[in-house]
């Protein structure tokens, strides 16, 4: 059947609830968030609507307040009405889906659902966002329709940046709603879907605590100090930085205590049940209410004491003697080993195979993981990548368990698992025995899961709708060099992918675009995207190479260099294929630059976009501030003050800003609404951008350079002039930033015209590298170039 939702009822406005209610308005529906009347409400208040909604109104401003932001955009708030159960509980007969998030007992969602059962129409979706009630357990009693239409649908927290949804049927829930819900979560909520079993803690978190769990225990026995182990399993092995026991303090002890015993109690065949026990020193933060970040104090206690750089002192809890320490940088050869190691499957092979304590550690942490998960086939999930695909999506591992283990090997995890008294489950010997050694393959760029049931390796179902540059690593690339490599995607269309460390433009960047435009252009290809799988579309150009030219005055070649970023920006725009480019996370400078001179941006939702070189002491120089000014010139129109707009432009670049979202992106301008477009779930940007490609390559007409855009001369100089010492008044800029703001004013305006010209691009891009290339030689924009390559941070002077 065909089903659209419109319009959802939130029940419960708690953190989840609000921030669950901010994403679907993210995702464009209008939201009804409800929640109890208040406690004791006095007389007169009793019949003032403000005050019966008072609960679910103060949730949603401390959401919109809250930080990080649950919404992409501030206005997104006015698509969510709030109300009381008393009140509005009957209005979600105009809902189309009803998600209940009120407080974990099952006698009040029971409660709820017989009201709820009573006022939905028919048809419509209800579901529960509980985390660890059994989901069959809440639909007891209720009406066949109900039944059919109810399952879980578990967000994690924050829900508008924790990318799993968990979907969990009952066995009386109709196999189109759990499709529909797969479907709808992924496409339109931006999330990685899972469908799990109705068993305790469903699969991530039943994954993720016994991993955690584990950890503490290791930590102890092998004498690893807290902070030392969250260096070990943090970033070291593809996780959070975060760690495990700042991961704790984060979630909250109270909280994982309640899962530990909750898992305990509820799973006794578990066979590594002794894990999910309540150690000494997690019992001491709990007696004495040391819950973690929430409390002030857990596993990490910050004193008002500062060090040596001003900043407060962080003491660690010490397992065994459960006394504040001052924290140590423990040398470990596996810690030292780790640093010198890039690529992620190598420094886990590195850690994994030293026999020092944290070796040690990290070695038996995998093994329990593996002969674990194995073990939970198919009590939680029927399948191995959906347990992988919750563990990345819900606690943001970049490697599920099973991809674990296939770095490791599956026979040597299999072997040293049995070794330590691990039970592995007999599905993985089935496959040694066949001798097979990995729980994924590629194959003809479709990447492949062992199926145990057929015991043969399917593709993942649903995956072509995603395009995985890892998946075409099998094949030749079209072109390549050391930055980037050029990748057939199917249909005529080119993907090219940045390969530099964090994705910086350098050289070798800028000519494969160059090579790859007119590879396409002289070949039969119809177009091409420019994206990558990586956490961060780019952070930007070669921030290194530049001060190397600045620090030598090697103003020549500093010339040639931005001269070629500036025209290879230009070719994007103007070569006679269509270009596209698909960005997630960081889409910082030249990143920017590139974008906005495509013919269409697929943006995640999570891309975080902006003209950010003020803070090294530069200017946009590959063409944004050129951009910026023909952006402005579009926008004027006959009897415009123009001033405005002009501004509007400058300060986004004067102040760097960065949208902290997509949809924010179009606010500052980098952004447009008749080209650029936001895909909700980021794993699918880079196909979307292959199907805007290949629509734009019907009739494609090569567009002609610009020589109309009107600048504003003197005129707009004495306005931006005068903007920038306002924002030098309210202590906004340094007196460099002033100088450097001058730099983009001139540019903006087109520098010392008597009045308003229409100028070409080129013209524009003059002044821009002119502009560039000047503070290259200024001391002060030096030092901010050398303290954010040593720091990564800004400077200020």
């Amino acid at each position: 059947m065909s089903r659209r939702i419109r319009k959802v009822a939130v029940l419960g406005s708690g953190v989840m609830g609000s921030g669950i209610a901010c994403h679907l308005a993210n995702a464009g529906l209008e939201v009804m968030m409800l929640d109890i009347l208040p406690p004791g409400l006095p007389e007169q208040q009793k019949d003032s609507t403000a005050a019966r909604n008072s609960i679910a109104a103060g949730a949603l401003q401390k959401a919109i307040k809250a930080k990080p932001a649950p919404l992409y955009d501030q206005s997104f708030a006015a698509r969510i009405a709030v109300g009381n159960f008393e009140d509005d509980l009957h209005k979600i007969a105009g809902c189309d889906w009803v998600i209940e998030v009120v407080v974990e007992r099952l006698d009040i969602k029971q409660q709820l659902f017989e009201k709820v059962d009573s006022y939905r129409k028919k048809g419509a979706l209800v579901s529960s966002n509980t985390s660890g009630i059994p989901i069959h357990l809440m639909a007891q009693g209720r009406s066949e329709d109900f039944r059919r239409h109810f399952c879980g649908t578990h967000f994690f927290n924050p829900a508008r940046y924790m990318r799993l949804m968990e979907v969990i049927p009952t066995p009386d829930t109709s196999p189109e709603v759990v499709e529909f819900l797969m479907h709808y979560g992924d496409y339109y909520l931006g999330k990685q879907t899972v469908q799990c079993k109705d068993t305790p803690a469903f699969i991530a978190n039943r994954i993720g605590v016994y991993s955690m769990a584990r950890i503490y225990q290791l930590a102890f026995e092998l004498g690893v100090r807290i902070e030392t182990a969250d260096r070990l399993t943090g970033p070291a092995i593809g996780r959070p930085k975060t760690g495990t026991f700042r991961l704790g303090d984060l979630v909250g002890h109270d909280t994982a205590a309640k899962v530990i015993q909750g898992l305990k109690q509820n799973c006794p065949d578990d066979e590594q049940a002794a894990t999910f026990g309540i150690p000494a020193y997690l019992q001491f933060l709990l007696d004495n209410n040391f819950l973690g970040n929430k409390s002030g104090q857990g596993f990490y206690k910050k004193t008002a004491d500062k060090d040596a750089q001003g900043k407060n002192i962080i003491l660690s809890l010490n397992l065994k003697t459960l006394e504040y320490e001052p924290q140590q940088q423990v040398s470990l050869p596996s810690l030292n080993a780790a640093k010198q190691i890039d690529k992620l499957p190598r420094r886990i092979q590195a850690l994994f195979n030293t026999e020092d304590r944290g070796g040690k550690l990290v070695r038996q942490s995998l093994l329990g993981l593996f002969a674990y998960t194995s073990n939970r086939i198919p009590e939680i999930s029927d399948n191995l990548y959906s347990i992988d695909d919750a563990m990345k999506a819900g606690y943001a591992w970049e490697l599920g368990p099973f991809e674990y283990w296939d770095i490791i090997g599956l026979k040597k995890g299999m072997k040293l698992a049995e070794e330590n008294g691990l039970k592995v489950a007999g599905w993985v010997k089935d496959m040694a025995e066949a001798g097979l050694d990995s729980f994924y393959k590629r194959e003809g760029g479709t990447l492949k899961y062992y199926d145990i049931s057929s015991r043969s390796y399917q593709a993942i179902p649903g995956a072509k709708a995603f395009i995985l540059l890892d998946n075409y690593r099998g094949q030749a690339p079209v072109y390549q060099n050391n930055e980037m490599a050029l990748h057939d995607i199917g249909d005529g269309v080119l993907c090219l992918e940045f390969t530099s460390p964090h994705n910086t433009i350098g050289d070798g960047i800028l000519r494969g675009i160059n090579e790859s435009i007119q590879l396409a252009e002289e070949g039969s290809w119809k177009g091409m995207v420019i994206g990558n799988n990586a956490t961060n579309f780019s952070v930007g150009a070669n921030l290194m190479l530049i001060a190397m030219l600045a620090y030598e005055q090697e103003f020549d070649e500093l010339n040639m260099a931005v001269n070629l970023f500036q025209q290879t920006s230009m070719r994007l725009r103007y070569s006679a294929i269509p270009v596209a480019i698909a960005t997630q996370g960081y889409t910082f400078g030249g990143g920017c630059e590139l974008l906005m001179h495509s013919d269409a941006a697929l943006c995640a939702a999570e891309s975080y976009i902006g003209l950010v070189e003020v803070g090294v002491g530069l200017i946009p120089g590959g063409g944004g501030t050129k951009e910026f000014a023909l952006r402005a010139s579009d926008q004027f129109f006959e009897g415009d003050v123009q001033i405005p707009t002009l501004i509007e432009k400058f300060k986004a670049i004067a102040l760097a800003s960065v949208a902290a979202s997509a949809h924010e992106a179009f606010k500052y301008g980098y952004l447009l609404p008749n080209k650029d477009q936001v895909v909700l779930n980021r794993s699918r940007n880079i196909s979307e951008a292959k199907k805007k490609v290949l629509e734009l390559a019907e009739g494609y007409t090569q567009p002609i350079p610009r020589e109309d855009i009107s600048v504003l001369g003197r005129q707009g100089l004495a306005a931006l002039y005068a903007a920038a010492n306002e924002l030098r008044l309210g202590n906004y800029a340094s007196e460099h930033d002033i100088r450097i703001a001058h730099k983009i004013a001139w540019v903006l305006c087109g520098g010392d015209l008597t009045g308003t010209q229409q100028v070409s691009e080129q013209y524009l891009l003059d002044l821009e590298r002119e502009a560039f290339l000047s503070l290259c030689g200024e001391r002060k924009t030096l030092e901010r170039i050398q303290h954010m390559l040593k720091t990564n941070r800004p400077l200020r002077n």
